[in-house]
């Protein structure tokens, strides 16, 4: 196979293949898809999923705090936030106690309506009709059922859930699966997320990332590219300056 050179005086000299395409499309970033975590950053599901785990841990004798539940629960799989916290329990009875927190938190949901954050959804719109690829994660498994009870399904090309994946952030296979499923590279994209783990995860598959801070916490999103305390402070011009360096 005949080896490729960039510099042309080096193709003279060793006979080497050119390159011939744009140099441009080589090098130069674009901002062509947006991926939004679904918890904290498109609904507002994080009390419901704080009350649930709560509940579930005081059950088995532990003490559970908001903060405890951001350094170790939060955004990752169900059986790995089990573990975080109960770190003497079989693999058999952490499965009983995920199925305990699920059952706890659907019962949250379905006491009335999933509150969404208007300020993404408005983002979420105006970036699909201007040709942005939108994909939605989470690494719970109720993403599909959110998904469709608030009506985003109607918005997102590509949604990747716990039922997909095989590892939790800060691994970043979540966020490699979605950029793939949408047929774009990941330093063409932009992650949305509100989570320590969930920003180190973006991070890690190489994509630049808005760190939402609901939490009046920035310190914990200071991986992220730029830290917001809400989606209607950015919009596309923004995002696509962060590809510009900005």
């Amino acid at each position: 196979m005949p080896k490729i050179c960039v510099n042309i005086e080096t193709d003279e000299n060793n006979g080497c293949t050119h390159d011939r395409r744009d140099m441009k499309t080589l090098t130069e970033k674009e901002f062509r898809a947006a991926i939004f975590d679904l918890d904290g950053v498109i609904v507002d599901t994080v009390p419901l999923h704080f009350q649930a785990w709560k509940r579930m841990f005081e059950g088995y004798g532990r003490k559970f705090t908001f903060q405890d539940y951001k350094e170790k629960v939060d955004g990752i799989p169900r059986t790995d936030g089990c573990r975080a916290v109960l770190t003497d329990l079989s693999d058999e009875e952490l499965l009983e106690a995920t199925e305990i927190k699920q059952k706890y938190f659907l019962e949250y949901l379905e006491k009335g309506n999933i509150p969404v954050f208007e300020s993404t959804i408005k983002l979420m719109t105006d970036l699909k009709n201007r040709g942005v690829k939108i994909a939605v994660i989470s690494s719970s498994k109720n993403l599909p059922y959110i998904s469709k009870r608030t009506g985003i399904n109607k918005l997102v090309e590509v949604e990747i859930s716990g039922n997909e994946i095989t590892k939790g952030k800060p691994d970043p296979q979540i966020f490699l699966m979605a950029a793939r499923e949408t047929g774009i590279s990941p330093e063409n994209c932009v992650v949305f997320e509100d989570a320590i783990l969930g920003v180190e995860a973006a991070k890690r598959a190489e994509m630049l990332c808005v760190g939402i801070d609901r939490h009046n916490d920035p310190r914990s999103l200071e991986q992220a590219d730029i830290i917001v305390n809400d989606l209607s402070e950015i919009n596309y011009d923004k995002l696509t300056s962060l590809f510009k360096g900005d």
